[in-house]
């Protein structure tokens, strides 16, 4: 009875495509069943792309200042209209700073321009225009780019007064490649679908294997003849296709809604979204194996996946301006690859020198999600 009993022990359950397609269709009737999967998988990266997409936005329009006339003259009032003839400014006049001065601490304005009363003199004297800037610094990149601008707004006036101006042997015209408008749309969207799938993945397992092992359906299934991996895979793949489903509506979403041009492949946009797939639902899986509680696995999900998607992914921030240690980590953020990988498809196209290296990064963490979790859900069933 013994000998028996630790035969029984040894045995080991191989990969049964019956038993797993059952397990399949179990769980793709539970995900159909359930609202809140769906409201996930589904609804929530409808908005949250058109948050990333309407919200979040780098480029700098219509920023309001104002330009104070304290001088009279004709050659002042053709430098404060100098204000006016373009699209990056919201020009409000006034003829004393004290009338500015207070929009600026509130907040109405994000800097103001004063042309002083001996303008014309100074000019006339020295021709170099005399004017003071004032910006917001409670705001940096705002400020920065109103002094900046202001500036150039300045310097280009002052030109059009230098009679004596030579003309440049070598004249300099800049070319943007990918993004020759530098619209930040065309940046974000697309890492905004990679940072949106790793919300869905890590979300999705995280929360549903952690509500089985709440009720208790988890060890029912474990005691079923069912291997783990067949357990584990089972569970996965309708959310895999979920995830994949999500990705082409987000896809679609950027290059038609968005105008975002998608200058790759399909195919290759399904092979990658495809592998990042992996570690994010890896992640997830693993997150639920370990806390068992959907409050915990959700907290978690979002502290570990979609907060380091954010910050250490260059959705938003240069991976090059980050600290040597915070760029070591980002190597084991699967996002870091799938951004690189959905900016390139997109704005560049078919690069697999890009690909290539970005798909083994993320199907190797994946892959180490994938084993943790089936380790602890063995030792969970002995």
């Amino acid at each position: 009875m013994n000998s028996a009993s630790g035969q029984e022990k040894i045995t080991v359950r191989h990969f049964d495509p019956v038993r797993f397609m059952a397990l399949v269709r179990k769980e793709s009737l539970q995900a159909i069943r359930d609202p809140s999967t769906l409201l996930i998988a589904l609804v929530l990266p409808l908005i949250l792309l058109f948050l990333f997409a309407y919200a979040v936005s780098l480029d700098v329009r219509h920023v309001r200042i104002g330009v104070v006339l304290e001088s009279p003259g004709a050659t002042a009032r053709t430098l404060a209209d100098a204000f006016s003839g373009t699209l990056y400014l919201d020009v409000t006049y006034a003829y004393d700073r004290r009338e500015i001065a207070g929009k600026l601490v509130s907040g109405e304005l994000r800097g103001y321009v004063v042309i002083p009363q001996d303008f014309e003199r100074h000019f006339a004297e020295t021709g170099q225009p005399l004017v003071q800037i004032i910006t917001d610094g409670s705001q940096p990149n705002t400020a920065d780019f109103v002094a900046n601008y202001t500036q150039g707004v300045i310097q280009t006036w002052a030109a059009s007064f230098t009679e004596t101006m030579s003309t440049p042997a070598v004249q300099l015209e800049p070319r943007y490649w990918f993004n020759p408008e530098l619209a930040s749309r065309s940046a974000l969207v697309p890492g905004a679908i990679a940072i949106i799938m790793t919300i869905i993945g890590t979300l999705l397992t995280a929360l549903v294997v952690a509500r089985e092992w709440e009720r208790g359906t988890m060890e029912v299934i474990l005691s079923t003849p069912a291997s783990v991996l067949e357990i584990l895979a089972g569970k996965l793949l309708p959310y895999f296709v979920l995830g994949m489903l999500s990705t082409l509506i987000a896809a679609a979403l950027a290059v038609f809604l968005f105008d975002v041009p998608l200058r790759g492949s399909l195919p290759a946009l399904l092979v990658l979204s495809a592998v990042f797939m992996i570690p994010a639902l890896g992640q997830g899986l693993l997150i639920s194996s370990l806390t068992r509680n959907q409050f915990l696995a959700s907290q978690l999900a979002l502290f570990s996946g979609y907060l380091p998607a954010f910050m250490l992914s260059g959705f938003l921030f240069e991976i090059d301006a980050m600290p040597a240690p915070v760029r070591a980590i980002t190597w084991l953020i699967p996002a870091r690859y799938f951004v690189s990988s959905l900016k390139t498809i997109f704005l560049a196209g078919d690069i697999w020198e890009v690909f290539i290296p970005d798909l083994i990064g993320m199907a190797t963490i994946g892959l180490v999600f994938f084993l943790i979790a089936q380790r602890h859900t063995r030792k969970s069933l002995e």
